[in-house]
């Protein structure tokens, strides 16, 4: 039996926990904040999106760092052991679209709980306000942790499951990254991500709350298309954000950090530019004595439509007979791809994970042992390792802390 301290209380923490002490070791874990799984609280708006349904393909496609090392840890832990888990400990749980899997109740505390009561059952010892100020080693072998109170825990094996720069107010700011880097280990740059963008253009502030669905969006570095998809977004008083938004963020997030890129969006995109144009030429023909603001709204939800009136470039007062083909034709361009100027990302109080961390190439893939210190294991977000949107990064969460646990 061995002595197993694991920094961290959120979803590797606490995984990682129940897998060694299941398997007979003597573990404590140590969380700085007064709770476990702040951060869990949180993520899926208070629902905890904790997986996807999806098949292991469509798993490793949904991964935009470093997916070959997560081989081992997602066939040994899948996205359906995650949904046996937490089905087993009490919690129903439910497919939502994407393949998004919630709790039936909608209520995340449900996901820590099970977790919680999973720990107490195998006799682990928990700490709260327990801050770990170093890891020590000797050797080249971990012996333990120096709480910033003083107070040493001696150990066999320590694992680190701290999490990234997201959302520091749940208590992640670096400390895993700062552990590794004194120990000889490698972090990768760190950037926000799943993030929302910040756009130049004033119109955004009129439109703040709105939401659009099924609308299309791509991403462009002058004319190079760098992604594109459909789905939800939404403005907000800074830019632009939703579910598109953040998973664009994940593809683009370095490039948008460090350069402008465009931002175009289709209202239409069901309709060809032929198609919407006939479907405008009917409006026009039926209201041809009308005003082109009184027209236009028919195309928009109404907060949208006095911005697309002024950006049309028609006055709006004009009639709808005195209405050029050119500029009929520069509305539909409009509706087709209205153009923003993304000028950064949002910082990490915003940012759902952190892009970059610990480098994988010195951790083992199939137990998350560190290969330069025996004994010492990471898990989770303070790996660089990160997913899209959809319940896919706390599927690594539970991976790597089974991982981590059962390497010991």
């Amino acid at each position: 039996m061995s002595r197993v301290l694991v920094v961290g209380g959120g979803a590797a923490g606490m995984m990682a926990a129940v897998c060694a002490a299941e398997n007979g070791h003597a573990v404590s874990l140590f969380e700085k904040n007064e709770k476990l799984g702040k951060k869990l609280y949180i993520t899926g708006k208070g629902r905890c999106n904790l997986t996807n349904a999806c098949d292991m393909d469509a798993l490793f496609d949904s991964v935009r760092t470093n997916a070959r090392f997560l081989y081992s840890a997602f066939y040994g832990f899948t996205n359906e052991d995650a949904r046996r888990f937490f089905e087993e400990a009490g919690v129903p749980l439910k497919v939502e679209r994407g393949g998004r899997v919630f709790p039936l109740s909608d209520r995340a505390a449900d996901i820590i709980d099970a977790l919680k009561k999973r720990m107490k059952r195998a006799g682990v010892r928990v700490y709260l306000h327990a801050e770990v100020e170093r890891l020590t080693e000797e050797g080249g072998q971990i012996t333990g942790i120096l709480l910033r109170d003083g107070k040493a825990f001696m150990g066999d094996a320590v694992i680190v499951a701290t999490g990234g720069l997201s959302y520091p107010s749940t208590g992640s700011t670096g400390d895993g990254y700062r552990f590794a880097r004194e120990l000889g280990h490698t972090v990768t740059p760190c950037l926000p991500a799943l993030v929302p963008f910040q756009v130049r253009e004033d119109f955004f502030k009129e439109l703040q709350g709105l939401s659009l669905k099924n609308v299309e969006v791509r991403i462009l570095d002058g004319k190079k298309e760098l992604y594109r998809a459909f789905g939800e977004m939404l403005f907000t008083h800074f830019g632009v954000s939703g579910p598109v938004i953040l998973t664009a963020s994940s593809h683009v997030g370095e490039r948008a950090a460090g350069q402008e890129l465009k931002l175009a969006v289709d209202l239409k995109p069901a309709l060809s530019p032929e198609q919407l144009e006939q479907r405008i030429l009917r409006e026009f023909g039926e209201h041809a004595n009308k005003s082109f603001k009184n027209v236009a709204g028919s195309l928009f939800p109404s907060k949208l439509k006095p911005v697309m009136v002024a950006l049309s470039g028609i006055h709006p007062d004009k009639k709808i007979h005195d209405i050029s083909r050119e500029e009929r034709r520069r509305f539909i361009d409009r509706i087709k791809n209205l153009e923003m100027t993304i000028t950064g990302l949002r910082g990490f109080s915003e940012a759902i994970i952190t892009k970059g961390g610990i480098s994988v190439k010195e951790i083992r893939p199939s137990t998350m042992e560190s290969k330069r210190v025996s004994g010492l294991y990471f898990a989770g977000e303070v790996l660089d390792l990160d997913a899209e949107t959809g319940g896919f990064n706390l599927q690594i969460a539970w991976s790597t802390g089974y991982a981590a646990g059962n390497g010991i």
